[in-house]
């Protein structure tokens, strides 16, 4: 079952899909993290298909109202994060999400898969 925080931000799922994100993940933190509510995770590509998920994250939220979303790693070939408060989209590239296993990390939150073509997968 989706959380209403992960459906709060799905815009920014359906905005990394139309970018042809691939594997991307939800997870509801709940009150186990400080940082953030909500982690969404999204693997690239390349390193140009990296570049263009994090301007699609940065402008979804700056739509939703986020008025300056913060940018981590914006060089890193494997990890970029867009920090929209209390929600961080975690920009991988294939050898960056296989090394991190953030989806293990947080192995008890809620998570949910978007799929392709855009089918939801709830664990």
């Amino acid at each position: 079952m989706k959380t209403e925080r992960i459906e709060q931000y799905e815009f920014i799922c359906e905005a990394l899909a139309n970018k042809k994100g691939l594997d991307i993940t939800a997870i509801d933190l709940g009150n186990a993290a400080a940082v953030s509510d909500i982690f969404i995770l999204v693997t690239a590509n390349s390193e140009t298909h990296m570049r263009t998920l994090l301007e699609a994250a940065d402008e979804a939220l700056i739509k939703y109202g986020i008025k300056h979303p913060r940018i981590e790693g914006e060089n890193s070939p494997h990890w970029r994060l867009v920090d929209g408060d209390n929600v961080f989209v975690h920009i991988f590239s294939r050898k960056g999400r296989e090394h991190y296993k953030i989806e293990k990390v947080w192995g008890d939150a809620e998570i949910v898969n978007y799929g392709e073509p855009y089918d939801i997968t709830v664990s």
